[in-house]
């Protein structure tokens, strides 16, 4: 009922899409911050405004191609099966020209090679994969699970399908984030989203350790069951919180609207079309809002210095030049967006 509801939220929005970039932005935040990432979100919109002098900072190149990978996944379900070829191809974007992502870690092949889980070695791991050349076999069995057409509760098979990756863990990096992101796939796939509005990484994030102890119990006890359980709470949370969150957030681009209209006059439809590209992109340079919108320099300066003046925007670096403004009442409905932990 909770994923109907935010499912239902693109039926009756004008533009789902105004908000759907920044909740994937933010599900990959969160899912990188609980493989130990630093970067915040305002670190990675940040970087994205600012490209020709951002600092090469890795934590936040891996957050930017967790978005790239999930993009490329989803253009690719309308193509091919969700699949080994799929995931594969989904984890070479994920780790291009990052940690982990060196060709002696064969970032789009499984592993060929023993890998474990805490600890510093198999001995005093936490937990042990299966070896390198049980992997196939393993994940064949996981496609075959995940078409099979005998009728399973969607929220059920996608519980069982993410622990069994995880479990299976067929990369030598980036399994935790690859088997999130197999979340969103299997309901985007079965069309239970048609947009990728959820971020079930935010629930595992707050719940971190019990994420963990939850998945180890099913192998080391068996417990499926309090697994599906804690799994599907924090969809029904999540998918909630996203969907109150869409409302705050169309009830926000309504008061922008009216709050430009009354203080512009004449400037007010290229400011208009401003706004909408910040529900996007929210934190924005003058050459950047250039780019965005085809206009001139003196234009895109004008109409930022238009929106600092009426609260909409606020710069953020304190310099003089090539400044940054962020969009800050959009910005406070991602709870954290500062942070890094």
């Amino acid at each position: 009922m909770a994923l109907g509801r935010l499912d239902g939220i693109v039926n009756v929005v004008p533009d789902p899409d105004l908000f759907v970039a920044m909740y994937v932005r933010w599900e990959a935040v969160l899912s990188s911050q609980i493989e130990g990432t630093q970067a915040s979100l305002m670190d990675v919109l940040q970087f994205e405004a600012d490209l020709e002098r951002a600092e090469r900072r890795l934590d936040v190149e891996e957050i930017v191609n967790y978005v790239a990978a999930m993009n490329h996944g989803l253009r690719r379900l309308s193509e091919i099966p969700l699949s080994r070829r799929l995931i594969c191809e989904v984890h070479a974007v994920l780790m291009r020209d990052v940690r982990g992502g060196e060709p002696h870690k064969t970032p789009d092949e499984f592993r060929r090679t023993q890998n474990w889980i805490g600890g510093g070695s198999p001995a005093t791991a936490r937990f042990v994969p299966p070896p390198a050349h049980l992997v196939h076999e393993a994940f064949a069995a996981l496609e075959r699970f995940l078409h099979d057409p005998e009728p399973m509760p969607p929220l059920v098979k996608a519980a069982l399908a993410h622990a069994q990756f995880e479990t299976i863990h067929p990369f030598l990096d980036g399994n935790g984030r690859i088997g999130r992101l197999l979340i969103t796939f299997w309901l985007m796939d079965r069309r239970i989203l048609l947009k990728p509005l959820l971020y079930p990484s935010l629930y595992f994030k707050e719940n971190r350790s019990e994420y963990v102890d939850r998945l180890q119990a099913i192998r080391d006890e068996g417990e499926w069951e309090e697994w599906v359980a804690f799994f599907v709470e924090g969809i029904a949370k999540t998918a909630t919180e996203a969907t109150d969150r869409a409302r705050q957030i169309l009830i926000l681009h309504d008061e922008s609207r009216d709050n430009i209209a009354r203080a512009l006059g004449r400037r007010t439809p290229n400011a208009l079309a401003l706004l909408d590209r910040l529900f996007s992109d929210p934190v924005v340079s003058a050459r950047r809002v250039e780019e965005l919108l085809g206009v001139s320099q003196p234009t895109a300066a004008a109409l930022v210095n238009d929106l600092a003046e009426i609260g909409i925007l606020r710069e953020v670096t304190g310099r003089k030049r090539n400044r940054l403004f962020a969009f800050d009442e959009y910005l406070r409905q991602f709870p954290g967006a500062d942070r890094r932990d």
